[in-house]
Parts: C-alpha cells; structure tokens; sequence
C-alpha cells in the first residue's frame, strides 16, 4: 500500500496515500483496534452538518476568509449527505470525549477543502470536541427519533388501532397469570397494546426539547474559552435551518457536557418501547401457540420453514426476532446508565459509546415496529377456537357472584372444569335461576362490556 507522510503536534505519521484523513486519525487507527465496530454513519453525517455551521458561524463573525468558509461548507454538506463515508473508520471504543471522531472529522473537511486550510485552525475554529461532540450526540439522536423512529412508532400504533377496529365484535376468553379469565374483545386487547404505543410516542414528545437543547459553544470545559459572543447561535440556528428540525442552546451548557442526562432519559424512553414491544410480541406468540395443543387463538401469516427436522412446522419467527430486539435495546440501556455517570468534573468520557449505542438502538427499534405491524396486520383469528375456549370457560360464573355468593359460585366453576362441562349446564342444575337468566348473565358479549 502507497503511503504519504502527514505530521501533527506529536510529529511525522504514514497514512495511506488515497485517505482523506491526516495524522490523527491514523493515530486513532493505530491506538483503537477494539472492534469492527465505527460510529454510526448518521452520527458522522451529523457531525458534518454541525461543521457547515460552524463555518458558516465563522464567516459571520469575520473570523474565516469567505473563500475558506464557503469551500468548507460546502464540502462538508457533501459529507452530510452521505459522500466519503469510507474515510471515517475510527473504532467506537476511543478516546471517551470523541476526540479522535472530531479531528477525523476536521482532517477529511480540511483535505477536502484544499487552500491551506487547517482542520484546527480553520475546521474546528471556535470549536472543542468537548462541545461538538455531545452537541452531535444530541443533534443525531433528536433527528433519529424523529426521522425514524417517531413515524415507526406512529405507524405501528395505527396498524394496531385499525386491527382492534377490525377484531372489535369477537369475544375472547381473557386471561390473568396466563389462566382463563373473564372474557374480553380483540378490540380491548389490541387497543391496550395501541394505548401503550402512544404513550411511548408521549414520552419521547416530552423529552425532545430536552433533546434539543445544544452545548455547542461551551468549547474546553463549558467556559466558552476561544468561541466569540454570537458563534453558538449563529451555528446553532444554521443546524436548524439545514435540518428542518429546530434546536437552541442550553441555558447551562456545563450540564451537558459534564453529565449526560439527556442522553440517559433517551435511553429510558428506548428501554420503555424494547418492554411495549416485548409484551406484544410475547401475547403473539402466546395467542398463536399450537396450532392444536396450545392457545390457537389466532394465525400469523406463514413466513417460512420452522423446524430442520419438523416437516410442516411453522414458528412465530417475527415475535421471536422483535423480542431479541427489546432484550438487546434493555441492554444498550445499561450500558449507557453506566456511560452516562462516567463524567468526572466537567467531562463525560464515554460519549462515543452512548452515541452509538442511541443511534444503533433507535434503527432495530424501528425496525422491530414496521415488522411486528405487519405481524398484527396479518394474523387471522381463529373464531371457532375462541367460542370452543368461551363456552367451557369455569371463571363465567363470575357473573352469578351476586346473586349466590362467591363459595358457590366457585363450587360450580370447579365442578365445571373438573367434569369438563360448559359452566352454563352446570349452573342451571346447580341453582335455581332459569336458563334463559343465566344466558343473559353469563352472556360473554356482555361480559366483555359491562358497561353497554
């Protein structure tokens, strides 16, 4: 491989000859060989923007000859959307301030951009990576979420909600500790998981201004040592104006830069989605057990080969993958409760861990609600099934609680269940209400809504 001869503060350094970083980022390459794993492209793309508005900043300020501002806008507006993308192969596991990202960052724009410009003095002007890089943290993140994972969550709910709509007449065997329970609708049921849905859709709403709120300007140590009055804003409203999304900056940028709160509350809202969509793919994989010796409550469209050895064996593969996905978003969250208290004085030093395990987490969890949307839209209900479940079903005697107490109510549920026998034959023989009185007490329609 042809090398070429960079240099830094430290001295001379070989870097390939057709990379457009320097000297520091192949220091990083050399120091960092943990993983295969790099920061996420979006949070690179990100970064990228926030140097266009730095530039852009600058060039307000007078502090960047127009001909430098322009060209390293433009360059990096290039890498913002995608372009040099293999330029940028720094480990995740790094230095914990994102320090070698931020100046593989500044060398590749720098490169780029040619007529002397410097990725220090000219790219990183006004800058710190102890305030670039949790202001890319949180400008990567807010967009992810509401990018990508807001329309997912938004979409699975309606999915949801229109199945529940669907299902809303058929009346199925409820069930508490996983025994038999008094009856309630599909509708009441899939509109339980809707409702869960949306509130985490709420959760997410009520942190992003949280999110949203930028440190960029508190340069070193919060103190805004070398940024000028006026950069923070200027930069900031260019990242809203580029982004479509519209951020400030923080009252305390200390708090941001120190701590990473911010980042731990993001990952609780992730965390409280991975359990929503546990749940729902647990209850599907549950109501389509069987098909003759489980629940059978319902059929989920058959997606391939569930066995090796099994010849017609089909599983609840999408469930199974979606749950994989919370247990691994439950995790990230651990991760970054610990990354998140790892901030000593006015620094968090592992702020490219939770970067990447944010944006990483936000992509699976969209993932993982277009999949089990389609899981919901396409399951069949197994009507005979439930009505079979709904007339044996012991725990309808409920209804009579009032009219001959609970002891004997009980007696004929387990006279019932240990004969095997619909509880309306039993109870008829058991008291003195007529048959017609009891269909309409221990009617399961009824049941379902109480309250019509």
């Amino acid at each position: 491989m042809k090398h070429r001869i960079e240099h830094d503060s430290m001295g001379e350094v070989k870097v390939p000859a057709e990379a457009l970083y320097g000297a520091q980022t192949q220091r990083a390459i050399d120091n960092f060989r943990f993983s295969s794993r790099t920061m996420p492209e979006m949070f690179i793309r990100r970064l990228a923007l926030i140097k266009a508005a730095a530039a852009e900043a600058n060039l307000a300020l007078d502090l960047l000859p127009k001909v430098k501002a322009d060209t390293i806008v433009s360059q990096a507006l290039l890498v913002a959307s995608g372009e040099h993308m293999g330029h940028f192969p720094i480990d995740v596991f790094q230095t914990g301030s994102g320090t070698s990202t931020n100046m593989n960052m500044n060398e590749v724009l720098a490169r780029l951009a040619g007529n002397d410009v410097h990725p220090n003095d000219d790219v990183n002007l006004s800058q710190s990576s102890n305030d670039v890089i949790p202001t890319c943290l949180q400008v990567s993140t807010a967009l992810e979420f509401e990018e990508v994972l807001l329309p997912a969550l938004d979409l699975l709910a309606e999915t949801i909600e229109q199945k529940a709509g669907d299902t809303s007449d058929i009346v199925k065997t409820g069930r508490t500790h996983l025994m038999d329970a008094m009856p309630i609708t599909f509708g009441q049921e899939l509109g339980g998981w809707a409702f869960q849905v949306r509130e985490c859709i709420e959760r997410f709403n009520d942190l992003m201004p949280r999110l949203r709120a930028l440190p960029l300007g508190g340069t070193a140590v919060g103190t805004g040592v070398n940024c000028p009055p006026g950069f923070a804003d200027l930069a900031i409203a260019a990242i809203t104006r580029w982004s479509g999304s519209h951020f400030r900056a923080v009252e305390n940028r200390f708090s941001r830069m120190a701590a990473q709160d911010v980042a731990v509350e993001c990952s609780a809202a992730m965390r409280g989605t991975a359990v929503v969509l546990m749940k729902v793919a647990n209850d599907l994989r549950w109501m389509s057990s069987g098909p003759l010796s489980g629940l059978g409550e319902i059929e989920l469209a058959p997606l391939q080969p569930g066995s090796s050895i099994m010849p017609g064996k089909v599983n609840p593969v999408v469930p199974e993958a979606v749950a994989m996905i919370a247990a691994e978003i439950m995790g990230n969250d651990v991760t970054i409760g610990i990354a998140g208290q790892s901030g000593n004085f006015q620094l968090n030093v592992m702020l490219p861990l939770i970067s990447y395990k944010l944006l990483s987490g936000t992509g699976l969890l969209a993932n993982a609600c277009d999949a089990i949307g389609d899981t919901i839209a396409g399951f069949s209900v197994n009507e005979d099934n439930i009505n079979e479940s709904l007339r044996l079903n012991p725990i309808l005697v409920t209804a009579l609680n009032s009219r001959i107490g609970y002891e004997a109510a009980a007696a004929i549920a387990k006279k019932a269940y240990a004969e095997k026998r619909p509880i309306i034959d039993v109870a008829e023989e058991e008291t003195d209400i007529p048959r017609t009185e009891l269909e309409e007490l221990m009617d399961p329609v009824w049941l379902a809504r109480p309250d019509r």
